[in-house]
């Protein structure tokens, strides 16, 4: 019987996040920066889930998926930035190995959801502007709550296919992990055998839900454009054009977070410049799309003006 050579190590309990910087005063700065995003990000999202709850006119399958892709950025956020936080002002960097792997979990899943709810927002839109006679028959809430439940189960359904295998690697030192949150290629990089098929299955999975939704995104949208074009009057198009504005900015932000952040870096980048364009995604994506759909939206505008003139003191 052959004896693996890391069956005699000591297995490690808890890996140490290194963060960022030990510069106690860049901390600070970071932390409280950190913190208004993660504050604009909470409350950003959480807005738009009232204005549409509270609106009936916003009770449309398009509000109803933006819901959706609120409430995931919310939790979506809440899953890496407040251990990020403790990490930077009170040096909280070790985690548990289930603490690790239950993070990676849930940030695997809610990205890879977010990959398909914006490719059901495309299909929406593309049924919205392509066939608009026939929308209100196509588009119906079960289908739409059929679509947002097949997301999120299909997600996470694939993503536990990985964390199974992942949950199973054995991990016998070093434990330390050069990021600020527990993500896939620094997790495995620290096992002690060999990884080859878990990585194989991460990768096909990760690109299903990614690639898959990314052509149908565009597949959505070279009807929308084709569409678009064959209206005869300028406003036509422009208000045609403007229903799918805002969805199709905040697929370009996401999309190109990602490109940025795994096409970009080579794997001989600095892992400071890694760290840096995670942050694209995990932060700054969340926090623009409330700004997207705030400021490029007059259906939001009207309901959060309809707020403020029933509360006339917040006017005053």
């Amino acid at each position: 019987m052959v004896v693996p050579p890391w069956s005699n190590q000591t297995a490690v309990v808890e890996f140490v996040l290194r963060g960022f910087s030990s510069i106690w005063q860049l901390n600070i700065f970071l932390f409280m920066m950190f913190l208004v995003f993660f504050i604009l990000i909470v409350s950003g999202n959480i807005l738009i889930v009232l204005l549409v709850l509270f609106n009936y006119h916003l009770h449309t399958p398009m509000y109803f998926f933006l819901v959706n892709l609120s409430f995931l950025e919310i939790w979506y956020t809440a899953n890496i930035v407040p251990k990020m936080l403790l990490i930077i002002i009170a040096e909280q960097n070790t985690i548990s190995v289930a603490g690790c792997l239950a993070q990676f979990y849930f940030f695997g899943s809610l990205a890879a959801t977010e990959c398909l709810l914006l490719a059901v927002m495309s299909y929406d839109r593309y049924l919205a502007i392509c066939q608009p006679l026939h929308y209100p028959i196509l588009m119906t809430g079960p289908l739409c709550a059929r679509l947002v439940a097949s997301s999120w189960f299909c997600c996470f359904l694939l993503t536990a296919i990985t964390m199974a295998l992942l949950s199973r690697l054995p991990f016998c030192g070093p434990n330390e992990i050069d990021h600020f949150f527990c993500d896939f290629t620094p997790l495995v990089r620290l096992s002690c055998t060999d990884t080859s098929l878990t990585e194989t299955i991460a990768y096909a999975t990760s690109s299903a839900v990614t690639l898959v939704p990314f052509l149908l995104i565009s597949a959505s949208y070279s009807c929308i454009l084709a569409a678009v074009l064959r209206i005869p009057s300028g406003t036509g198009r422009q208000k045609a054009f403007s229903t799918c504005s805002s969805h199709l900015t905040s697929v370009t932000v996401f999309y190109g977070t990602l490109i940025a952040t795994y096409l970009v870096p080579s794997a001989n980048s600095p892992q400071l410049l890694r760290k840096g364009s995670s942050l694209l995604y995990t932060i700054l994506t969340p926090m623009f799309n409330p700004i997207i759909y705030s400021l490029r939206n007059r259906d939001i505008h009207e309901a959060l003006k309809n707020c403020l003139r029933k509360r006339p003191g917040f006017l005053r």
